[in-house]
């Protein structure tokens, strides 16, 4: 198949722009609750104040009057720079209030890319979550040569916080906010988001109303099981990445209260005092708790026990596939036996330390592997993998409830088209696809007969669903011509928790190699399980390099994961040399991107001399030592 359409469910065209998401809620249920938000430093397990739909609405609007106040005009751009967190939400809608194009930036990024966008996109006030960001972003204006209207920080500072720009605004009238909110229609840009770049420079992506306003209401008549009002979900992706606020704005268009949190360690022991419905993850948060969850077994001497109820799990969750495509399947007897003992003693515990009333999570931002999905349904959490860019407001296709299959990012959202070209490239045309880039330069290669080339590869089964097989530019050739999409053998091995990121080489080479970079929290956990003391001394390179790490155990360790991926690829796929890494893996070494993406180009060349040792080198593994 070359080609599926999934049929728009909600016409956007009822909503004059994306605010109209939020004055809905107000005129239906303006005394429901559509924030939790917990109080500076303290601990998760204290009160959460809740904030109605009203009160965040008249906070929007004190903002609004604050950036009227302050100068900003309609259609002028507006930066936002911070962790996670309410004010985020807030400076967000109370931009287009007042008229304004949101810029979001990372919290993480550094001083040159922060003065990048700032000049790229035109930013004339900016909101920071800090003290520090607000240097970094007035230090942009001054590199950019941009004259700003200030630089408003969400935490407390004399003078220049958002306080100080609600009581600047205070004489603003109501009517004044209003016009301003209704300027915008639905082709009006609403946010300039600049892509994370894995293999090019940074390009402002324009997302328009109509995009967010499409999305909306279109994933949460698709989704009726996971959106719904008496759910709520703990958001603690970067706001700045268009996943996060178009799940915001699906959450308070439809009543689901949103908590924030800016540090990913939080959320575990969140999860059993905000008790969520539903989550967005990423596939690692997935590995590390299962690795948890092997790990404390083991320690208990239940490791076998708990091999066999992660085999369980998986089978379960075959059939739970099996139940979506014939109702009529039924588990034999002994799965059913050992399904339900191992529910008492593992699973009931895994749901109960998810919070317990946890729906349905979703997956994206990485692949997932098939097993890890299969496990987590039959543990009575099922997995929503999804596939989308910032250039298809996130979300471009998605599995459904009651029709999940492990391996496939789904079927396109309503509203939406995906065609594969001749080579395979995944292309998509419908209510999330942008309007283009900020860049006419930018658009040259980017659209074909009014498709958006994502620069993936993928299939479309018989009934649309989509399977990725890695991205275009990663495609790698071989000195005997094979041609390998490395995607497929890097998931496999990244599905090992002790692996951070695999990247596969052999461009121009007589066989496939392997770079396999090591998770050091992950090693940390697995070597005190193991009572190995001497692998504390591992030392992450500082100068933004690889070193090869020779230590036996660990090579013997993750030598069978490569060896597994191979096993389940074709031998002229396979990877016969590897090694193994530790690397910086932050954003500010360059590494990866700030959704923590990993640049290959970045990373290969910078240690060029390693992967040129698995030709030349006799200390490179060899795989077929551990066949």
């Amino acid at each position: 198949m070359r080609e599926f359409t999934t049929p728009l469910l909600v016409d956007p065209a009822g909503h004059r722009n994306a605010t109209e998401l939020l004055m809905q809620r107000v005129r239906s249920s303006p005394d429901h609750i559509a924030f939790e938000v917990r109080a500076a430093d303290a601990p998760i397990t204290s009160p959460w104040r809740q904030v109605t739909t009203r009160q965040f609405a008249d906070e929007v609007r004190a903002l609004a009057k604050g950036f009227i106040a302050a100068g900003i005009n309609p259609g002028e751009s507006l930066a936002i720079m911070s962790p996670t967190r309410y004010e985020w939400a807030l400076a967000d809608m109370a931009a287009w209030f007042a008229g304004a194009v949101v810029v979001p930036i990372y919290e993480t990024s550094a001083a040159p890319q922060v003065t990048a966008v700032l000049n790229d996109a035109g930013v004339r006030l900016a909101v920071a979550g800090t003290a520090g960001h607000a240097l970094l972003l007035e230090q942009g204006f001054a590199h950019a040569g941009i004259p700003s209207l200030g630089v408003w920080t969400m935490d407390a500072r004399p003078g220049a916080d958002l306080a100080d720009l609600k009581a600047l605004g205070a004489e603003v009238p109501d009517d004044a906010v209003e016009e301003r909110r209704l300027l915008a229609g639905l082709d009006s840009v609403a946010t300039i988001v600049y892509t994370s770049g894995t293999t090019a420079a940074p390009k402002g992506a324009l997302i328009t109303h109509g995009n967010f306003v499409g999305q909306v209401l279109n994933v949460a008549a698709a989704y009726t099981e996971v959106v719904r009002e008496a759910g709520n979900t703990i958001i603690f992706l970067p706001m700045a990445h268009v996943l996060a606020r178009g799940l915001q704005l699906t959450c308070l268009a439809n009543g689901m209260r949103i908590a924030h949190l800016s540090d990913p360690k939080d959320v575990v022991p969140a999860l059993g005092v905000l008790k969520p419905t539903f989550l967005v993850v990423v596939p690692r948060v997935l590995q590390k708790i299962q690795a948890s969850a092997a790990a404390a077994a083991a320690q208990k001497h239940l490791g076998g026990v708990w091999a066999a109820a992660q085999r369980t799990a998986v089978a379960w969750g075959r059939l739970a596939e099996a139940r979506d495509a014939g109702p009529a399947a039924k588990p034999a007897a002994g799965l059913w036996l050992r399904h339900a003992l191992f529910d008492r003693l593992f699973y009931a515990r895994l749901r109960r330390l998810m919070g317990g009333r946890l729906d349905y999570l979703l997956s994206g931002a990485a692949a997932l592997d098939a097993e890890l999905s299969l496990f987590f349904r039959g543990l009575g959490l099922p997995v929503i993998e999804g596939y989308g860019l910032t250039e298809t407001t996130a979300p471009l296709t998605g599995n459904m409830p009651g029709s999940i299959r492990a391996g496939s990012v789904g079927v396109p959202m309503p509203g939406t088209t995906v065609r594969l070209s001749e080579q395979g490239e995944v292309m998509a045309r419908g209510v999330g696809v942008f309007a283009g880039y900020r860049r006419p330069a930018d658009n040259a290669d980017a659209f074909v007969d009014g498709f958006f080339r994502t620069g993936d590869l993928g299939e479309l089964d018989e009934l649309g669903r989509l399977t990725l097989r890695g991205r275009i530019k990663d495609v790698i050739v071989t000195a005997g011509g094979k041609t390998v999409s490395p995607a497929i053998w890097e998931g496999y091995v990244e599905g090992d928790p002790l692996v951070a990121h695999a990247v596969m080489v052999g461009e121009g080479k007589p066989f496939l190699g392997g770079l396999v970079l090591l998770d050091p929290e992950s090693v940390a956990a697995w070597a005190e399980r193991e009572g190995i003391a001497d692998l504390a001394g591992l030392r992450i390179p500082d100068d933004g390099g690889a070193v090869q790490i020779d230590d036996h155990r660990l090579l013997t360790a993750i030598g069978k994961a490569v060896s597994a991926a191979n096993a389940k690829i074709a031998q002229s796929e396979q990877v016969r040399r590897w090694v193994l890494l530790l690397a910086d893996l932050t954003e500010a070494n360059g590494n990866v991107t700030p959704t923590m993406k990993l640049k290959r180009a970045t990373l290969t060349e910078r240690a060029q001399h390693i992967v040129d040792s698995l030709y030349t080198d006799p200390r490179p593994t060899d795989t077929r030592s551990h066949a």
